[in-house]
């Protein structure tokens, strides 16, 4: 027996063994790193892809927040919308379904296939819209035909709509979808692919307040993908409502009176800061961004020449022509080169250096001291205030009023504007001031620019007795059951660099602008009202020789108007109204702050727009905080 096992055939069944047990031994680690890597290396992607075969997780969309004027008068609503979507892996033959559902609402595939080719290499559980807002007929079709087009689902979502269409659209702004970059950015990490977010206007600026928190729902769906039942959910917030501070029938009558032009105008309550109208023209129509602008739409809003796209209120800058008048008498005064009976002669111009500076009126306008010179506009005045204060003492009185820098109004992408002085030109240009260039400044042309918002905060801080008040949109914050969550209340942000004393002497000037014959706004005057008003042409090419002038409609100068308005029983109201190549401030812009005054005076029953609203006397303790 012994020797049977030895020997060339015992080596042989020995080699056969080992061959054997090496095979079983790979087989056995081949089955091991396959389950590793099955297990453990792409266990979770299995394990999700086990659980969509059954169980979802769907996100449930929260209501935006609802907007209002401040009585109350909705503005942005929130409609249902159906999204017409493909769940790839339920959708098997996915081509087959395309076909069958192109077959069936009568769209060609091509629309439905670049949304499947954008997605590709997402995970194939993941729902892709094929068709935005498709609409009752369209959604009713799918749903009969559901049991035939396994995949296909629609998904009711909020949509946003503007019910005014281009009423206010500058101040409201538009929603839009969530961008890559944005999603890429962390202060968007709440967000996600598909999600909307304000785009512009308060829409933007009050985002965190209208968005609310969205929902999720863990469903059972069956192999078609239909769901089955609810497992768990948890409910969506809506946003808080917003109520802002403007007047949709005075917001209506601004835009209705500069309709056709490129204009603006801005109202505010001289007590509490809030913005009762913001009317840029041209408009748009929001409405159009909502489901994603057309190329054609888009091309129109851009290359129009009027700028619709522009918020022209804070956006928008020009030089301030007269109405910067108002700064230089204000320095003048504060710093003595002139006093309430200082006067000079205007003969129609005044000679500086080899050079002669035209007054508007040719003739001139005899002997003036500063109210004179502020109902009449005279340029040769201010021209000779101008001289003894020189540009950096008048820069530094614009800046202290306002000029030259931000509000801080809650919206985005507003100018500053620019208050030129001898240092920055030295810096900018690389060239020392002219003196003849204060001349040009002093009756806010040269260099100066500002936006229509600021010259408001100007107007309006002189109407309220000094005080510089935040411009804002706001006006109170509502929680979905009604509770008041927020009340603006005013925000004071500086004073003007006036004595009481001086303030009083610009304010008769501006009085006798629109209250007496020889006032360049008489046409402004209200019988039941009281205005104080300042006019403003400004140029856009200089003027040549002494002959008349005509300008080609592009080359008109811009007009200006700036007013607050007094009436027992009612706030305060300032304004600023411009009208690009409106010409003449008197005929082109103080009728337009007439009509809305008188709106806002004798509006058809509406209640006093800050009936409940804390005013700024009663956050200021003495009026003497004014001067300093």
């Amino acid at each position: 027996m012994v020797n049977l096992l030895r020997g060339p055939d015992s080596d042989w069944f020995k080699n056969r063994i080992n061959r054997a047990m090496l095979v079983v031994v790979l087989g056995f680690l081949i089955l091991m790193s396959r389950l590793f890597y099955l297990q453990i290396a792409e266990g979770d992607n299995f394990r999700k892809l086990s659980e969509n075969n059954c169980i979802r997780k769907r996100t449930v969309t929260s209501p935006r927040g609802i907007v209002y004027d401040r009585n109350g008068v909705q503005l942005v609503d929130n409609r249902p919308s159906f999204d017409l979507q493909i769940i790839p892996q339920d959708a098997r033959p996915v081509d087959a379904t395309i076909q069958k559902l192109s077959d069936y609402l009568g769209i060609p595939v091509e629309e439905f296939q670049a949304p499947l080719e954008k997605a590709k290499g997402s995970p194939s559980y993941k729902p892709v819209v094929l068709k935005k807002d498709i609409g009752w007929d369209l959604m009713s079709a799918v749903e009969v035909k559901g049991f035939d087009l396994p995949g296909i689902q629609v998904a009711v979502k909020q949509r946003r709509f503007y019910m005014e269409e281009s009423v206010a659209s500058h101040l409201l702004g538009y929603i839009g979808e969530v961008s890559q970059s944005e999603l890429e950015n962390e202060a968007f990490s709440e967000y996600k692919s598909g999600d909307y977010i304000g785009k512009a206007g308060i829409e933007k600026s009050f985002e965190k307040i209208l968005r609310g928190k969205r929902g999720e729902e863990l469903v059972e769906v069956n192999a078609a993908g239909m769901v089955v039942k609810v497992i768990n959910s948890r409910e969506a917030g809506p946003g808080d409502n917003v109520y802002l501070a403007i007047d949709v029938n005075l917001q209506k009558r601004a835009e209705a009176l500069l309709a056709g032009k490129a204009a603006s105008l801005v109202a505010m309550d001289t007590s509490t800061g809030q913005i009762l109208v913001m009317a840029s023209s041209p408009s748009y129509d929001q409405n159009l961004f909502i489901g994603g602008i057309s190329g054609p739409e888009w091309k129109n809003l851009v290359t129009n020449p009027l700028r619709p796209l522009e918020n022209k209120v804070i956006q928008a800058e020009y030089p301030p022509a007269s109405t910067y008048k108002i700064i230089t008498a204000m320095a003048g005064l504060e710093e003595g080169v002139v006093d309430r009976n200082t006067s000079f002669f205007c003969g129609g111009q005044l000679k500086h250096g080899d050079r002669y500076f035209r007054c508007w009126k040719k003739g001139g306008h005899g002997q003036v001291d500063v109210v004179d010179a502020m109902a009449e506009s005279c340029d040769v005045y201010f021209y000779h205030v101008g001289q003894r204060l020189g540009v950096d003492r008048i820069a530094w009185y614009a800046k202290a009023a306002g000029l030259g820098q931000l509000t801080g109004i809650d919206l985005d992408h507003e100018e500053k504007g620019l208050i030129p002085s001898s240092i920055w030109k030295r810096q900018k240009k690389k060239v020392p001031w002219h003196s003849g260039e204060t001349l040009s400044i002093s009756i806010g042309q040269g260099y100066d620019l500002t936006t229509p918002i600021q010259m408001l905060g100007v107007i309006a801080a002189v109407g309220n007795g000094g005080v510089r008040l935040r411009p804002h949109l706001l006006k109170m914050v509502k929680a979905p059951d009604g509770e008041v969550v927020y009340e603006s209340k005013p925000e004071i942000i500086g004073h003007l660099p006036v004595s009481q004393a001086n303030l009083q002497i610009i304010k008769d000037g501006l009085f006798e602008v629109v209250n007496t014959k020889r006032g360049t706004a008489s046409i402004a005057r209200l019988p039941d009202a009281t205005m104080y008003g300042k006019t403003g042409t400004a140029q856009v090419i200089g003027r040549k020789g002494d002959g008349p002038e005509r300008f080609a409609d592009n080359q008109k100068p811009h007009a200006w108007f700036v007013a607050y308005a007094e009436k027992e029983g009612f706030p305060g109201i300032a304004l600023s109204v411009m009208v690009e190549h409106g010409e003449h401030g008197s005929s082109g812009a103080a009728p337009i702050a007439r009509d809305i005054i008188r709106l806002y005076f004798d509006g058809e029953g509406e209640d006093s727009p800050n009936t409940n609203d804390k005013s700024v006397d009663e956050i200021i303790e003495s009026p003497e905080l004014l001067i300093f």
